[in-house]
Parts: C-alpha cells; sequence; structure tokens
C-alpha cells in the first residue's frame, strides 16, 4: 500500500506524527501513516495554486479527457480499491465492489460531460428587471475534509466538480 503523500506531483514521506488507520470491523491496524508537517502542507497548497493558474485556463474537452481518464483508472484498480475501502471502513466486500466503486468512477464521467456544458443558460432575467449572466470563473484551490465512512465516494463528491470547473 501506498503512504506517502503527493506534492507537486512527487510522492514524499509524511513529516508528522504518524496515525495508526484501523479496520473498524476488526481492530487491526492496517497501516501507520505519517501526517503531513505543515511546512509540507505549505508546499502542497503553494503547487495546487501554482497548477491552478493552468488548469484555470484549460478547455472543456481536455478538463472532460482527464476525468474520463482518473475514471478509467478507478476501474482497472477497482478490486483493490475495494479491498482497501472495505478494510479501512469496516464494511463487507461485495457491498464496496458492486456499489461504491461503480459509483465513484461514474461521478467522474459525471462530471467528464458536465465540463463540457457548466455554463448552462448564459444570460437571463432571473430577477425582475435585471440580466443575470453565468461565466466560469475558477476560484482557486480549495481544502476538503472527507468522513472516514465513505472515505473514496467523498473525495470523487468533492474533486470531480471542481476539476470540472
Amino acid at each position: 500500500m501506498q503512504t506517502q503523500l503527493l506534492i507537486n506531483g512527487e510522492l514524499v514521506a509524511g513529516e508528522g506524527d504518524t496515525q495508526p488507520v484501523y479496520n473498524p470491523a476488526t481492530g487491526e491496524v492496517l497501516v501507520e501513516i505519517a501526517e503531513a508537517s505543515a511546512a509540507q502542507v505549505d508546499a502542497a497548497v503553494q503547487a495546487a495554486d501554482r497548477a491552478f493558474a493552468t488548469w484555470g485556463q484549460t478547455s472543456p474537452k481536455a478538463r472532460s479527457e482527464a476525468l474520463l481518464k482518473l475514471a478509467d483508472a478507478i476501474e482497472a484498480k477497482a478490486d483493490t480499491f475495494a479491498r482497501l475501502e472495505s478494510q479501512n471502513c469496516g464494511k463487507p466486500l461485495h457491498c464496496v465492489t458492486s456499489d461504491e466503486i461503480p459509483a465513484v468512477a461514474d461521478v467522474f464521467r459525471f462530471f467528464a460531460g458536465a465540463a463540457r456544458c457548466l455554463n448552462g443558460l448564459a444570460a437571463g432575467e432571473y430577477l425582475e428587471g435585471h440580466t443575470s449572466m453565468i461565466r466560469r470563473d475558477p476560484v482557486g484551490v480549495v481544502a476538503s475534509i472527507a468522513p472516514w465512512n465513505y472515505p473514496l465516494m467523498m473525495a470523487a463528491w468533492k474533486l470531480a466538480p471542481a476539476l470540472a470547473a
């Protein structure tokens, strides 16, 4: 199992405290993972901010293609993801395999399609006497916290729309 942090395109060991990850169904320690240090968190945010300048200007086609590649990669590693999600959350493997992993891939596919038509109706009178316009203006780097019971799905629900926009 890969336990390193991805910062600025490189896998690095966490420099913070080590935390055990338990299988809640058995109490077994699955792995011990070193947290990011404050300096590593800052480095990750700075790298994401630098990447934003380019990603924020990518075409809908490029964003869509990237999300489809992520969906394909999730499906290619479905058994590995399902096993880890099952152990990490204490869920029956067959539930994760048949329900959650296909849904995670589908979230990326859905937003791959949405990336091509995010603007919706470009202009209209949504308030009498005023014309409103919709613009695609990416806002920048965001942070997300995912609960323990659906970590992969929660990550998909947060990452896919952020990458699509």
